[in-house]
């Protein structure tokens, strides 16, 4: 990307994580971003998780800064994003710097996801202290990790836990959780008068009591119980069509055999994004990613609690006690239209929204001056960006920094050119 080491904005080198559940080889997203941004060479049989572009110490990005003629030269003088922020912190600007010191308070990604994630949550800021004083090396920081996912494909998640009569209808037809969580615990669900005043905390406590039970079965007893439920699936498949849920749950079981993430399922929300379509988690709400590719912003936080759907450690007593244990359908956003060509996605969190830009070619669009930073993804196709008195070129794999009050102006000049950004809210600036 010619001129992108001018003092105005930073082209970066992102950073990929080849997590298991991501795609494999060229068909991941992921993986062409990466060839794009980098030159790295695509593994066909490898997973292409995720693509980060920010600070993080998990996955840094770097500057890219033409200058030496060797290579050798060239490595020299890549300057990490952090450290560069750290030594220049006016580019935050000053109710960032205010706010959340001299760092960026978000990270930016894409996900290619090929098989399911684990059932997990976020802590928030108090618990995620108090994790990271006692575990440090499972949860690397003492942050909280709001989050919000936008689709790029169709993109499948379970999300938050589903109403009580939705609850009901599980512990009525799925006889292998009741033999899990015990009869006294599916009863005291299933007596909740859903016309009661205290109808709201009855079924938190009662939620939390199943799920509690649940997830805390023994292997032994899970192991058996998704045995028997796989087999009455696919008895139930001869005599009549499965429902998406039960469909699901053997598309999990074929993933994490005896996982007791199969059976909890049932308990979430089966969330289908549209392309375009967001989904915002907040801290302590269970989720899991299953499948397609997604732009995903939250603040710059890696902590996770896990509890199934796994390999990796779970901390279920930690999750379990964690949850809100709301209940019902999450809201999916669909984007403000700023104008022709650009879309905002505003969660209700300070640290970030997104904007998706669909420039036609020919046309221009102007992101005005803000006062706080913005990372930019070139997506799709090739265009011109340009603040001030600089111009450059910008493709499709380019990552670029833009500093805090900087004017730009971006044109498709080839062919559509599809970009993300990914700044802090504006709401936050606004004070609203």
């Amino acid at each position: 990307m010619a001129g992108v080491n001018s003092e105005k904005l930073k082209r970066l080198r992102a950073w990929v994580q080849n997590y298991e559940w991501g795609r494999c080889g060229a068909e991941a997203e992921v993986a062409r971003l990466l060839a794009l941004n980098t030159g790295a060479e695509i593994e066909p049989n490898k997973p292409y998780a995720e693509f980060w572009m920010g600070t993080h110490e998990s996955g840094p990005n770097v500057l890219f800064e033409e200058g030496g003629e060797e290579e050798e030269e060239k490595e020299q003088q890549d300057v990490g994003l952090k450290e560069w922020i750290e030594k220049n912190p006016k580019v935050l600007g000053h109710k960032v710097l205010e706010k959340w010191g001299s760092d960026l308070p978000f990270l930016f990604k894409v996900l290619s996801v090929g098989k399911a994630l684990s059932i997990q949550a976020h802590p928030d800021k108090e618990l995620a202290k108090e994790l990271h004083e006692m575990k440090p090396n499972m949860y690397k920081d003492a942050n909280h990790k709001p989050e919000m996912a936008l689709a790029i494909t169709e993109f499948r998640a379970l999300c938050g836990f589903i109403t009580l009569q939705e609850l009901k209808e599980v512990l009525e037809d799925v006889p292998e959780i009741v033999e899990l969580v015990g009869t006294a615990s599916a009863k005291q669900v299933m007596d909740i008068d859903e016309r009661g005043g205290d109808t709201a905390d009855k079924a938190k406590t009662a939620l939390r009591s199943v799920f509690t039970q649940l997830m805390s079965a023994s292997k032994e007893m899970t192991t058996k119980a998704i045995s028997k439920l796989k087999s009455r699936l696919l008895l139930k498949s001869q005599l009549r069509s499965l429902t998406e849920k039960e469909e699901l749950v053997l598309q999990l079981e074929k993933q994490y055999p005896g996982d007791i993430g199969v059976l909890s399922a049932f308990f979430f929300n089966y969330v289908k994004l549209k392309p375009g379509e967001a989904l915002y988690l907040a801290a302590n709400e269970p989720h899991a990613y299953l499948s397609g590719d997604c732009v995903e912003c939250m603040a710059t936080s890696d902590n996770v609690v896990r509890a199934g759907l796994t390999p990796k450690h779970r901390d279920i007593q930690t999750l379990c006690s964690m949850l809100t244990y709301n209940q019902g359908y999450p809201e999916i956003l669909s984007g403000l239209a700023l104008s022709p060509y650009i879309t905002r996605y505003l969660p209700p969190f300070d640290e970030f929204e997104v904007d998706r830009c669909v420039l036609p070619k020919g046309s221009s669009v102007v992101f005005p001056a803000v006062p706080g930073p913005s990372i930019f993804l070139a997506f799709v196709g090739k265009g011109t960006m340009k603040t001030g008195c600089w111009e450059g070129i910008v493709t499709e794999g380019d990552v670029v920094f833009e500093p805090a009050n900087t004017e730009l102006v971006i044109t498709a000049t080839t062919s559509e050119l599809q970009l993300y950004r990914a700044g802090i809210n504006s709401r936050f600036f606004h004070g609203l």
